[in-house]
């Protein structure tokens, strides 16, 4: 288990942790939360090992291995395949043993490193790197592509898709879901529940850490609390605990006011003297309860604007997409739609599908190829780019910023451009002192999501337009954005993976995939339900393409038998000798044995596991029969349902095993 004991932790003259405790137990699913610069990423540098504890006592097991996701963007030719099979460092490691031993002829150190790769599972290595690339969102024919021909962003899901190949007993994740697609996200959520080891994760996606944790660990004024449950549980029992906490607080106040006052009254007298010292000793005894210091939520409003043109957009027989060397590229083709005034649109599809191009084209930061666009008169389009550095300057600071933007939209704007009247602006986003003056390229992604909401808040936007605005935002600003959202009485078309954002915001759904644009009919459960069939049914699909292309090959050979079977065939092909006959039968079996090895002994192996589990199955059950503590026993029934599931994937793999080795017989 990992333990904390009354542990400081310091970047630079911060202290992000004073003296805080906590345990976690093997097999947890950790949601590590809290505001951003509370010390979450601090204390994930504690448990990666790049970062000591100030004072107190940090223990995690040290034979633990560690999976987690670098940072870095990578750079090399390597083909995205084989980059993510190396993340398994334990195979990666027994490869260059077999290297070493084949150049120096040591054929004991052979037999080893063989018989420690089939128990690293280097037979289906391979498969399992692929399936993961492909749960990310990748396409088959992209596998072998090299890992510098991806954007940013899909090799970040690269790097993501490698910490997960990495054999672990901890996995840390920090903003996993960051670059990804709802497709992937679900992928992903699926992948995680089904992971054995111990995770902590970092996420300000709601619904991911109420899907994936059953643990929450709070960092609130340099101190960790653990709480039961997922995000939710935990949002309930933390509001218990403020109330419990702050009517604590009120009843002592009232009780030192009742003391303060006999003391008062009847310290002059001599008569009362005693029992009015007595009140003074009392009151010094007190220990006394904290008044409840909630951090002030974030919150701010569109204002409202000066017109609202309806219809906002109509979009006739339009095609969306890039110019490469003066030739079109359309991603989406004859799209016929109108946007009206007071819609909440959710923008649904894969990455890649031409969500974001829809959205820089009405924004009017790329071309329309072909068709029609027509605006209403007087409309205000407010445009939150996926990436904040498309309408900020990384060398400015946010009242540059915010000065430019009064100058280019002059008098008219209405609003006020003083600089103290900027000044007081950016406050109100919690732009406040020497922060106006920072630049902003040494600001974090939650405060340049924030200044890009400043300055489209400040425009008076009829039309809103945002493009994964929530990737750098907390909780707390997740839900300022839905409740101003909400309370905007213009138009809102929003892409985002946050699924809570998308259901309190948006009432209609339109879907982006084939070159089309339609509108999706359902919610977002039914979305993810179609997302999950969608899977189902593209694997279904390479599943026949491959029975196909096996047929394809065969096929001639055996036509040509079934016609003719009493024919002899004539070829050009002299007939073999029994000798070579036997020769080459003994090389078939030879290859067919080299086939099924390994198959038959993984059989062996998940035979050898399923019984040992029925064994310990066994012993637990007979146990919850004596009298145990009921920590004991919870342990021992958490230890059943552990098996229980174990049993399952075993079960399931032992089917796919025994058609694998009926096939080659």
């Amino acid at each position: 288990m990992i333990n904390l004991k009354n542990v400081t932790l310091r970047r630079g003259a911060k202290v992000l942790l004073d003296q805080a405790s906590v345990t976690l137990n093997p097999g947890e699913k950790v949601g590590l939360v809290g505001r951003n610069g509370a010390g979450k990423s601090t204390l994930f540098a504690l448990f990666n090992g790049t970062l000591h504890e100030d004072g107190g006592d940090f223990d995690m097991p040290r034979n633990w291995r560690m999976g987690q996701v670098a940072q870095n963007m990578p750079e090399t030719d390597q083909a995205a395949a084989e980059f993510v099979l190396e993340g398994d460092t334990r195979l990666a490691e027994l490869r260059q043993r077999l290297v070493a031993a084949e150049a120096s002829g040591d054929g004991m150190e052979m037999a080893h490193v063989y018989t420690d790769l089939a128990d690293a599972g280097d037979h289906d290595a391979l498969p399992r790197a692929e399936a993961l690339i492909l749960g990310l969102g990748f396409r088959v024919d992209e596998l072998n592509n090299p890992v510098n021909s991806f954007s940013g962003g899909w090799r970040m899901r690269l790097q993501l898709a490698r910490a997960l190949m990495c054999p672990s007993d901890i996995l840390l994740l920090d903003e996993p879901t960051n670059h990804l697609d709802l497709d992937a996200l679900v992928w992903l959520e699926a992948w995680l529940q089904r992971y054995a080891g111990t995770m902590i994760v970092i996420s300000h996606d709601r619904e991911f850490l109420d899907a994936v944790t059953d643990v929450t660990l709070h960092i609130d004024h340099a101190k960790l609390t653990r709480y039961g449950g997922n995000y939710s549980a935990f949002e309930i029992l933390r509001s218990q605990q403020m109330e419990l906490q702050q009517a604590s607080f009120s009843k002592q106040q009232d009780k030192i006011a009742h003391l303060q006052k006999f003391i008062n009254r009847f310290k002059a007298q001599a008569s009362k003297a005693k029992q009015a010292q007595s009140r003074v000793k009392a009151l010094e005894r007190m220990e006394k309860v904290a008044p409840l210091l909630a951090d002030a939520e974030f919150t701010f409003g569109f204002k409202e604007p000066n017109n609202l043109p309806n219809p906002m957009l109509a979009i006739s027989e339009a095609s969306f997409g890039y110019t490469v060397d003066n030739e079109p590229k359309p991603i989406l083709q004859g799209v016929s739609k109108s946007v009206l005034a007071g819609q909440r649109i959710g923008i649904l599809g894969a990455n890649g599908q031409g969500k974001s191009t829809l959205v820089k084209t009405v924004a009017r930061t790329m071309p329309l190829l072909a068709g029609t666009l027509t605006e209403g008169k007087g409309l205000n389009i407010g445009y939150f780019a996926q990436q904040e550095l498309d309408v900020l300057r990384p060398q400015d600071n946010p009242l540059e910023h915010m000065i430019r933007l009064a100058k280019e939209l002059g008098p008219n704007s209405g609003e006020p451009s003083r600089e103290q009247d900027l000044r007081n602006y950016l406050g109100t986003f919690n732009f406040s002192g020497d922060m106006v003056k920072q630049t902003v390229g040494t600001m974090s992604g939650g405060e340049k999501a924030r200044l890009v909401l400043a300055m489209i808040v400040w425009q008076r936007p009829n039309l809103l337009l945002l493009d994964e605005p929530t990737n750098h935002l907390d909780l707390a600003t997740r839900e300022a954005l839905s409740m101003a959202l909400n309370e905007f009485e213009g138009t809102v078309m929003l892409v985002s993976h946050d699924r809570a954002l998308l259901r309190a915001v948006c009432d209609e759904f339109w879907m982006v995939g084939r070159g089309k644009v339609d509108p999706f009919d359902g919610d977002l459960d039914d979305y993810q339900r179609y997302l999950l069939d969608e899977s189902k049914r593209l694997r279904e699909a390479a599943k026949n393409s491959a029975r196909e292309l096996a047929s394809a090959i065969s096929v001639p050979a055996v036509a040509m038998v079934v016609a003719t079977p009493a024919t002899p065939v004539l070829t050009d092909t002299p007939m073999l000798s029994n000798a070579e006959q036997r020769k080459q039968d003994a090389q078939k079996r030879q290859q067919q044995t080299a086939q099924t090895r390994p198959l038959k002994r993984e059989l062996e192996q998940n035979e050898q596991r399923m019984a040992s589990i029925g064994l310990e199955k066994s012993q637990l059950e007979q146990r919850l029969t004596t009298s145990l503590l009921p920590s004991e026993m919870a342990d021992a029934g958490r230890r059943l349902k552990a098996l229980a599931d174990e049993v399952a994937t075993l079960e399931e793999r032992w089917l796919e095993l025994s058609s694998q080795l009926e096939a080659t017989a």
